[in-house]
């Protein structure tokens, strides 16, 4: 029996030909979860409704559109231009074999995007800036810092992780405010808990094109011990924004504990198991564990949400 997705890109294949290469290599299926996480830096600026929502909707809308679809999407592109995987990649099953013009198409659609940020608030545009730098030095030789332990985690940590929802948040115009960044920053170390768990099904289709990546280097194991601890200290830094916001233990406060914790132990359920079983587990089954993963920051993300932007 063909799969929904088998049939949509059949039908894709038969609208647009070869072409589709180029826009599968974008990974849409990645972009509602890149656009709720920029949306987050939104909703923390300004909140779910009222005039503030209103007048920052048009500017973040704009902002949140090019982040997710020219920055992010022609990053994906330039990272698959180079890497010519041959097995499934995160968000993008069987990929197609990457075109003749993927890295230029990919560039160009980041260049695209930053003119366009350059009609958004300051904040915005360094944002988009710094990420578009990152992004060719992560994936394009000679500099590839994809291949280099340690470089490809901080790279991510700082630009998906911290610079994507604060993106959200400079799209309004808004000055950030020191609890806040508390909470924009917190996820700079919750990505470094999972930027690990997206390597760790292709350890060994990295090792074997000398991509010496953080799990590579590390191991699957101690991949999982460090995925653990990034995200203690991301949750550390949530209570510690909780603390600096003037959290009691009152009615409202304490629902909004409550939020962090229950975002805390989903992430506990998905990395203490896979931890213990860690070596009986098929690259098949870790590759399920990263998309648990992605489910349990996205509870997070709701989690925030509901706690600071209510």
């Amino acid at each position: 029996m063909t799969s929904p997705a088998a049939g949509a890109r059949g039908t894709g294949y038969r609208l647009l030909g070869r072409r589709l290469d180029y826009l599968l290599h974008l990974r849409p299926a990645e972009w509602p979860i890149m656009a709720a996480h920029t949306s987050l830096g939104y909703l923390l600026a300004v909140g779910f409704a009222g005039a503030a929502a209103r007048r920052a909707l048009g500017p973040a809308a704009a902002g949140i559109a090019l982040w997710v679809a020219c920055l992010n999407g022609g990053t994906l592109a330039i990272n698959s231009a180079f890497d010519q995987d041959e097995g499934d990649i995160a968000y993008l099953r069987r990929p197609p074999p990457p075109p003749r013009f993927l890295f230029a198409f990919g560039l160009a659609l980041m260049l695209a995007g930053l003119a366009g940020a350059m009609l958004l608030p300051r904040g915005y545009l360094v944002a988009y800036a710094i990420c578009v730098v990152l992004s060719v030095a992560y994936s394009v030789p000679p500099v590839r810092l994809k291949a280099v332990a340690g470089a490809d985690w901080v790279i991510n940590l700082i630009g998906f992780g911290a610079l994507t929802p604060y993106a959200g948040w400079a799209a309004t115009g808004r000055p950030l405010d020191l609890t806040h960044a508390l909470v924009l920053a917190a996820f700079g170390p919750l990505f470094a808990a999972l930027y690990p768990l997206t390597q760790i099904y292709q350890l060994e289709e990295d090792a074997r094109r000398g991509d010496r990546t953080l799990a590579v280097r590390l191991g699957i194991e101690r991949s999982l011990d460090v995925a653990l601890a990034a995200a203690a200290v991301a949750f550390a830094l949530l209570a510690g924004a909780g603390l600096r916001a003037g959290w009691s233990l009152a009615d409202g406060d304490i629902a909004r504990w409550a939020a962090v914790a229950v975002a805390a132990a989903v992430w506990g359920l998905v990395l203490v198991p896979w931890r213990l079983h860690a070596a009986e587990r098929t690259p098949g089954e870790h590759q399920r564990g990263m998309y648990w993963a992605l489910g349990a920051w996205a509870v997070t993300d709701l989690a925030v949400a509901a706690s600071w932007a209510t």
